[in-house]
């Protein structure tokens, strides 16, 4: 589970699968059982060992409540991955979202210019509504294209404060083949300046500027660094 805060990544991994860490990949260390996380402590890349419920109620207090200019990601490693990772869910209300990573027939994916950023089209889920059905719906309304859904690629979550709420949004993603682009057109009503088509190259160019949660979808999608990231 990877969770990103402020566009910052917060990972959880397991015991096991930490095994294959160095302390030199990062620039704090922080061992849980023997000292306090502290917002001094949250420079560069951070890994936080011996992560125990009480260290994550502390540790999401400090990242709503603090700055941290200097905070690039942390990396939380725990024996019960599952438990600490319901544990964050439970800091934030919880909203659901679907989006899709479309293809067409050349190979090129469609990309969505919003609000000075390179996205991917996405939007939350209606009320009884399936993150399948609402994946395709949230495309085809905001790029005004027709879609089939293939695969899933993976869930992304990120953070945002709305009316003093803390929100967590989980999103869905899928992969898409195009059906058809003839009445293609942004939604403006969703700050959609302009859409457009890309090759592998050119999606890599946009990906400077962007969302880090997109970037990670996008390499999930092209099967990059899945071993670093996991599901």
């Amino acid at each position: 589970m990877v969770i990103f805060i402020d566009d910052r990544p917060v990972r959880v991994i397991s015991a096991k699968k930490a095994k294959s860490l160095t302390t030199t990949e990062f620039d704090k260390f922080i061992d849980a059982k023997l000292e306090p996380v502290r917002p001094e402590l949250l420079e560069g890349h951070v890994l936080i060992v011996n992560v125990l419920l009480p260290t994550i109620a502390r540790l999401f207090a400090i990242l709503k409540e603090s700055e941290l200019p200097y905070f690039q990601s942390i990396t939380l490693v725990a024996d019960d991955k599952d438990s600490i990772e319901e544990q964050i869910k439970a800091q934030y209300k919880v909203i659901k979202a679907a989006g899709g990573v479309v293809r067409n027939r050349e190979g090129q994916l469609l990309l969505i210019f919003r609000l000075k950023k390179w996205d991917l089209p996405k939007g939350k889920l209606d009320k009884g509504e399936s993150s399948k059905i609402a994946a395709v719906r949230e495309v085809e309304e905001e790029c005004g294209v027709s879609v089939t859904l293939e695969k899933k690629i993976c869930t992304t979550f990120h953070t945002y404060t709305y009316k003093n709420e803390h929100i967590l949004k989980q999103t869905k993603w899928y992969a898409m083949d195009l059906v058809s682009d003839k009445e293609m057109k942004p939604q403006v009503e969703e700050d959609i300046e302009k859409l457009e088509w890309m090759d592998k190259k050119q999606v890599h160019t946009a990906m400077i500027n962007t969302y880090s949660s997109i970037r990670f979808v996008i390499r999930r999608y092209f099967h990059e660094g899945l071993d670093l990231w996991g599901e």
